[in-house]
């Protein structure tokens, strides 16, 4: 049974129960497995010896979760080939492309957890009562060792984009 963590997020200032360990700077990142599209899955191995910039939104469809993809689409163009930026939601594989079609996002993958949910577990972002991943970041080096997180208390808050940035460019 996985570790269930509470009081540590909110959504609008009710609590949220996360499911898995809260992982921190140092830790050796977990492998995971997720949806590219309904049947081609991803693993942290296919970015192997990139470092990882990794936005995780609880749904593409909300106003926070959007402004958050899109700044780093926006900022992946200006990072260079040595970083791969990562979107990471439980919305099915056919909605993030759509979304990404609408808004011109090019310059990061969109990953999905909707199928095992494994990234939300390996990582302590998935909220019991919504099944959708916490929001967060995670900076990831060449090795996979964790060199930044950001675990959001409150749902709704944006993260703190420019301290995430920083800390990919430290890396470069």
């Amino acid at each position: 049974m996985s570790e269930e963590r509470t009081g540590v997020a909110t959504i609008q200032g009710n609590p949220l129960t996360l499911i898995g360990p809260e992982l921190k700077v140092g830790d050796k990142a977990p492998d995971f497995t997720i949806n590219k599209d309904l049947i081609e899955e991803a693993s942290l191995s296919d970015y192997e010896g990139k470092i990882k910039l990794i936005s995780v939104v609880p749904s593409l469809d909300t106003s926070v979760c959007e402004a958050q993809t899109r700044r780093f689409n926006e900022e992946a163009s200006k990072l260079g080939d040595k970083v791969k930026v990562i979107t990471i939601s439980v919305d099915l594989p056919f909605a993030q492309g759509r979304f990404c079609s609408v808004a011109g996002i090019e310059n990061l993958d969109t990953l999905s957890d909707y199928k095992f949910r494994s990234f939300g577990k390996s990582y302590g972002v998935l909220i019991k009562e919504l099944q959708l991943d916490m929001r967060s970041i995670f900076i990831l080096d060449e090795s996979n060792t964790i060199r930044y997180v950001e675990y959001l208390e409150e749902m709704t808050n944006h993260p703190d984009y420019d301290a995430a940035l920083s800390a990919v460019k430290a890396l470069l």
